[in-house]
């Protein structure tokens, strides 16, 4: 039962990150720096809400990798993009169904003559959810790839390099093609919105970075967790990971 636990809490996991996703950016810091056109671009080093819950998906990910292999681990990986096409249809489901709302120009507005919450929601999620489906596959069919590469590699020993080395390889795939297919699909939409006067590509470039830099970090730390878990429930299962290597 304990898999479809770790299941159910990366789903959960992933649908409120797509929801909640680009609503809101977290500055973690900010630096000035003085352009060859005289002009002082302010970058701000920021990640978006959505992305901090977000590594402990790959957790979840590594721990059914690690007992019960890279096929049942393949098979949560498109759970997990039916859920996202699901809550993309629901989303849009929900907009096209009649409310109570009035239209001007064909747009939705409230009484105050206000888009409703609902469609500034809508509106995000959907740029985050195609973004996040597309990165989803990419990365996580990377770290289960790379994890079992490193398992085979090792014959099952070095828990950390495989738990390590899948995840930050595969949060770079991540991070990269979330903030470039975003900016592609809402990049129209405001969802990332730029500084004109600054090269688009170095601008996405300090988004990546930072949030590659983010997940990193989680990643490292996860791995306190990630043997205390393997070793809780290798016993509880009464599975040896490792058994396949071994001669």
């Amino acid at each position: 039962d304990w898999q479809y636990c770790l299941v159910g809490s990366e789903m959960c996991i992933r649908d409120r990150l797509n929801i909640l996703g680009t609503s809101r950016f977290i500055k973690l810091f900010e630096i000035a720096v003085d352009l060859e056109s005289g002009k002082v671009w302010n970058i701000a080093f920021a990640v978006a809400v959505g992305v901090l819950p977000y590594p402990i998906t790959f957790l979840c990910t590594d721990f059914i990798c690690e007992f019960y292999g890279r096929k049942r681990a393949n098979t949560l990986v498109w759970i997990g993009l039916f859920l996202n096409i699901w809550l993309a249809f629901v989303l849009w489901l929900g907009g096209v169904l009649p409310g109570f709302e009035q239209y001007v120009d064909g747009q939705p507005v409230d009484a105050a003559g206000n888009t409703p919450a609902y469609f500034q929601i809508q509106r995000l999620a959907f740029a985050a959810i195609w973004a996040s489906m597309f990165a989803y596959m990419a990365a996580q069919f990377c770290d289960v790839y790379l994890f079992h590469f490193w398992k085979r590699v090792t014959k099952g020993k070095w828990l950390w390099l495989r738990n390590n080395g899948s995840t930050m390889i595969s949060q770079l795939v991540d991070s990269t093609a979330v903030i470039l297919i975003t900016y592609w699909v809402g990049g129209l939409a405001g969802v990332i919105k730029l500084d004109l006067g600054v090269s688009v590509y170095l601008q996405l470039l300090v988004l990546i970075g930072t949030s590659y830099f983010f997940k990193v970090i989680v990643a490292l730390l996860d791995t306190i967790p990630f043997y205390i878990g393997v070793s809780f429930l290798k016993g509880y299962l009464e599975i040896d990971p490792s058994a396949e290597y071994s001669d």
